[in-house]
């Protein structure tokens, strides 16, 4: 690949990953929520309670980032966190009322974002983008860092 395509590709990953999360920033703090707290009460909503480290894997996230969403979220009243019966120094994590609700809202408000991100797309192509972006999610992954060439 030359350097004006990977260029190319390169800039529209970079600007779309900005955008969209800028777009998300403004769609979720009507609901009070900030980026990522969303990930975390519809992970929640997909899967039930789980322990805050295993949260912390499932989102991708380190875990002093959970914690501190975490607890936000519990402030609010969304979010309730107690201690595992197995071990006093993990906490369980666990959805409120409050919290299913508001995760009701997200899943809508995420609906209403994926619509505007994919408008003007043909339908095999938006059927085919998670599949392509989960590859590229997965190339970035496993990839080892790049050596300087001398």
């Amino acid at each position: 690949m030359d350097f004006d395509q990977a260029d190319a590709i390169n800039q529209a990953i970079r600007l779309l990953s900005l955008r969209h999360r800028a777009r998300a920033a403004a769609l979720l703090a009507p609901l009070g929520l900030h980026p990522g707290q969303e990930a975390l009460l519809l992970e929640l909503a997909r899967t039930g309670p789980m322990i805050q480290a295993q949260l912390s894997e499932a989102l991708g996230c380190e875990p002093p980032s959970v914690t501190l969403m975490s607890r936000k979220l519990e402030a609010s009243g969304h979010i309730r966190r107690t201690p595992a019966p197995s071990d006093k120094r993990a906490s369980i994590v666990e959805l409120t009322d409050s919290g299913r609700a508001l995760a009701d809202q997200v899943r809508e408000l995420w609906r209403g974002l994926a619509d505007e991100t994919v408008t003007g797309l043909p339908a095999e192509t938006v059927a085919a983008l998670p599949g392509i972006l989960n590859t590229l999610t997965a190339n970035v992954d496993t990839r080892p860092p790049a050596r300087a060439r001398s």
